[in-house]
């Protein structure tokens, strides 16, 4: 294959490895000199730093580490993380060992630990982070990914159990999905207690509140999914619900679509919101979610209210299109498609969307990376050794399911009766630059199903062979097996599939899985999932502050061809259309039989129209589900819709105007000096370690008397920062008059430093504070040299020449500036590290620079 052998990892790859994924001695006591260790360089609560080093001198429980920067620092034992592996051939040695030992013989066991153990060389299969961690390193640590549990019993009971259930799941570092559609509308009556029911909407706000404790209390954040079908009463509040800020903040959102409501959008037609008849004598102990089995049994639905299929499906797009939230789901489409469609159906997903799941049921993932299978001779996939890995890989997967330990009898029962598995792959934007096709391309549709669909073919038959050896899957019935849309498609393409079924049975339901690999992907060095490059340079944090680094393969291009642009072919997330990004997705959709997670990035400038078209170019192309992020989408300020449009803009006007004004109190302080109606300044453009930032300054009697700042996305962190910094500086300006309040301003602020600094000499900005500092000091520069002090007029600090971004103008210009400007992505706060690196990517948060994903 013409690929090096990777045996020992550098920089972030090894620090992700020892941190994540190697196995390590609990006692650190046992620490010697000669040891690899992690040292906590940094001990803050919510955001430590770990550095790699090694052990050079040891006394008592004081030690001495040399870092790989070769810094040597002093340290105590008890902030160290000690690795008994240290290097990827061990994990590899491990994996290959706990896998095999399921098999039933000696003689297999070591025919499959040779066999895992030459796809595990240099990183051919990357194993799912769970597996990675637990295999043989602890009888209590699950090798499963995600769960979604039952929809919650509809009572106070049943929702307790659903939310103890949740979190015994995320404490083991588990994702969950819920759907929600089980719960009764809000004001729907409970007779128990003679009231009415607050609704699923503001249960889901429990789940969520829930999910934010565990976020602040472990080293692994927890993951939720909530989900709603289109025909419950309680839809519109649930599309809407993270307009209103703190309802839902720490879960992702999806409404399940079934074919029947696109018809009814397509064609204009009217749409039936309904629920069980709650005082049905049979409701509490049948009813569960599913509305389909409750008519089948002949029981009344009762109709809340009617309203529009595509005034619905607007509301969807609209508050995608603003906050990239809700996703959609086409769960009609996925249970046609599903393999388990005549026994366990699919209610909800984990929460990246990547794996729709019965009641009970689990994600089990590894990835192979495509990026080592390149034949440079050939200048062609290697195909044989691709298939081979693949096929190999089927098995490993499947012995998990006997390996893992099961916390709950629930999940055993589930996964060892249909045994389903999620073999994905990463790596794929490198293969395919490195065979020079353009990824979203029409070349690349062709190659992209040729691909997959030869992976899922060695999948499949891999799968029957296994059962021809062990045994099908517990509920496999191979006539309804095979009459899934999923496996029609694969007969159509491949007989030799049905052949092998026929003969052999099946033994995993599901095979396929394409996930978000942003960790692992990260560690090894490679494309992360399906997804092209996010970008090509980044900035690297590090003690001397953000360093310009490029990802190997577009470095290596620009080395052998210095001063060229790069080739077309090399395309990232964002110079990638939408459209095409969803073409990607639907031509790889047709050999998944679970569902992908992935990301279709927009520009700014992305419409409302333009995103309707979007999702319904995914439904027509046939994907199971679509999530948009357009760029910049969460600085849209998202409203309600009880008021009036002058309402509205009134209300943006007059936020945080006065912040010293207690209207609930009635106090007003006298040395406050109120703002008038009109104010004029300019807005600044000053490039910070937090990406663009924004910062317009306004006057009152010839002197600056307010600052507002726009930086990162509203809801980031960043943002909610920078909002507070302006608040308390516009404050400071406007309240009493106790000399140059300015100077004095720009005294304190200027030169405070964060984690990282970007640009040099004069045009070095060590944080958002500095940044306020030196727009301060370009203001009054400003105001002494223009004659018209309110002439058009933007600067920006970090250019060489000066442009003008925005004219002169009053409240609010902050936002048009960030809007009618073209600036790069901006970042938000990493939970891990602190840096400004997290990137929406594969349906899922991830931070460039420590690796912390919020999926894996």
């Amino acid at each position: 294959m013409g690929t090096m052998q990777m045996k020992q990892l550098e920089g972030l790859s090894e620090k992700i490895f020892l941190d994540r994924y190697a196995l390590k001695d609990a006692d650190t006591n046992n620490t010697k000199v000669g040891d690899t260790v992690l040292v906590l360089t940094k001990d803050d609560p919510k955001f430590p730093t770990k550095e790699v080093g090694e052990v050079i001198e040891r006394m008592g429980k004081q030690v001495k580490v040399k870092l790989r920067t070769g810094e040597v620092i002093d340290s105590h034992v008890e902030k160290l993380t000690l690795n008994v592996e240290h290097s990827p051939s061990q994990l590899w040695d491990r994996l290959a060992g706990a896998m095999a030992s399921v098999e039933t013989t000696p003689e297999k066991k070591k025919e499959w630990t040779d066999k895992f153990r030459y796809i595990l060389e240099d990183w051919k299969l990357v194993p799912g982070g769970r597996i990675a961690a637990g295999a043989d390193a602890s009888d209590e640590l699950t090798l499963f990914n995600c769960y979604v549990i039952p929809s919650p019993h509809d009572s106070r009971g049943g929702i307790m159990t659903t939310l103890s259930e949740m979190t015994e799941i995320m404490s083991r570092g588990g994702g969950v999905g819920i759907n929600l559609s089980s719960l009764r509308p809000r004001r729907a009556i409970v007779k128990g207690v003679n009231g009415s029911s607050s609704g699923a909407v503001s249960w889901g706000g429990l789940f969520s509140y829930t999910t934010g404790l565990i976020e602040q209390g472990g080293s692994r954040r927890g993951a939720l999914m909530l989900m709603m079908n289109d025909w419950h009463p309680d839809l519109v509040d649930f599309i809407t619900v993270k307009s209103t800020m703190g309802q839902i903040t720490n879960a992702n959102l999806s409404v399940c679509v079934s074919n029947g409501f696109m018809k009814a959008v397509k064609e204009d037609l009217e749409w039936e919101l309904v629920f069980p008849d709650t005082t049905d004598p049979d409701y509490d102990k049948m009813w569960d979610g599913n509305l389909d089995a409750w008519k089948a049994l002949g029981k009344e639905v009762k109709l809340y209210k009617t309203v529009r299929a595509r005034e619905v499906w607007h509301t969807i797009i609209e508050m995608a299109w603003k906050s990239a939230e809700p996703g959609v789901v086409f769960m009609e489409r996925y249970n046609d498609m599903s393999n388990s469609w005549y026994f366990n159906p699919i209610i909800c997903t984990n929460p990246c969307g990547e794996q729709g799941l019965p009641a009970w049921g689990v994600c089990n993932l590894s990835a192979v990376n495509l990026s080592k299978f390149y034949n440079a001779e050939k200048h062609d996939v290697d195909w044989e050794d691709l298939g081979r890995t693949v096929r190999y890989s089927v098995r490993f997967l499947d012995n998990v399911i006997d390996k893992t330990p099961y916390h709950f009898e629930e999940n055993r029962v589930n996964q060892q009766g249909e045994r389903r598995i999620g073999l994905g792959t990463m790596g794929l934007a490198e293969l395919m630059i490195k065979l020079k096709i353009r990824y979203g391309s029409p070349e690349s549709m062709v190659f992209l199903d040729k691909l997959y669909g030869f992976m899922a073919k060695e999948a499949y038959l891999s799968s029957a062979e296994i059962a021809g050896e062990k045994g099908s899957f517990q509920h496999f019935i191979a006539d309804q097996f095979l009459q899934s849309g999923f496996m029609k498609n694969m007969l159509d393409a491949f007989p030799e599939v049905g052949t092998a079924i026929q003969e052999n049975g099946m033994r995993n339901v599901t095979v396929i899985t394409q996930a978000p690999t942003g960790s692992t992907g990260t560690m090894v060095g490679t494309s992360t999932g399906i997804e092209p490059y996010f970008a090509f340079e980044y900035f690297r944090q590090s003690r001397l502050g953000f360093d310009k680094q490029y990802v190997p393969i577009a470095q290596e291009w620009r080395d052998a061809h210095p001063g060229q642009e790069l080739p077309d072919y090399y395309v990232t997330a964002m110079t990638l259309s939408a459209e095409d990004h969803i073409r990607v997705q639907a031509v790889i959709q047709r050999w998944v039989d679970s569902s992908i997670s992935k990301t279709a990035n927009c520009p700014a400038d992305f419409t409302v129209e333009d995103t309707k078209q979007l999702y319904e170019l995914a439904f027509e192309l046939g994907c199971k589900g679509v999530t948009i992020y357009r760029d910049g989408s969460r600085d849209v300020q998202v409203l309600s819709t009880s008021e009036s449009k002058k309402d509205e803009e009134k209300k943006v006007e007059t936020k945080a105007e006065e912040p010293t004004v207690s209207e609930a109190d009635n106090v007003v302080d006298k040395e406050y000096k109120r703002r008038p109606q009109i104010l004029r300044g300019a807005t600044y453009k000053i490039n910070t370690p937090f990406g663009m930032a924004y910062i317009t300054i306004n006057d009152m009697n010839g002197t600056p008397s307010e600052i507002f700042l726009n930086v990162g996305k509203a809801g980031s962190d960043v943002f909610a920062m920078a909002e507070a910094l302006g608040r308390v500086c516009s404050l400071f300006l406007r309240y009493g008059d106790h000399g140059n309040k300015v100077k004095l301003l720009v005294k304190h602020l200027k030169g405070i430093g964060g984690s990282g600094a970007i640009g040099f000499g004069a045009n070095r900005v060590e944080s958002i504070a500095d940044a306020v500092a030196k727009a301060l000091e370009s203001h009054a520069d400003y105001m002494a040299e223009s004659a018209s002090p309110y002439l058009s007029a933007a600067r920006e600090v970090t250019a060489t020449i000066p442009q003008p971004v925005v004219e002169s103008m009053g409240v609010g210009a902050a936002s048009a500036a960030s809007e009618s400007a073209s600036v790069m992505t901006s970042l938000d706060l990493c939970p891990s590290c602190g840096s400004a690196s997290l990137i929406n990517s594969e349906g899922c948060k991830s931070c460039s620079n420590c690796g912390f994903s919020k999926c894996n």
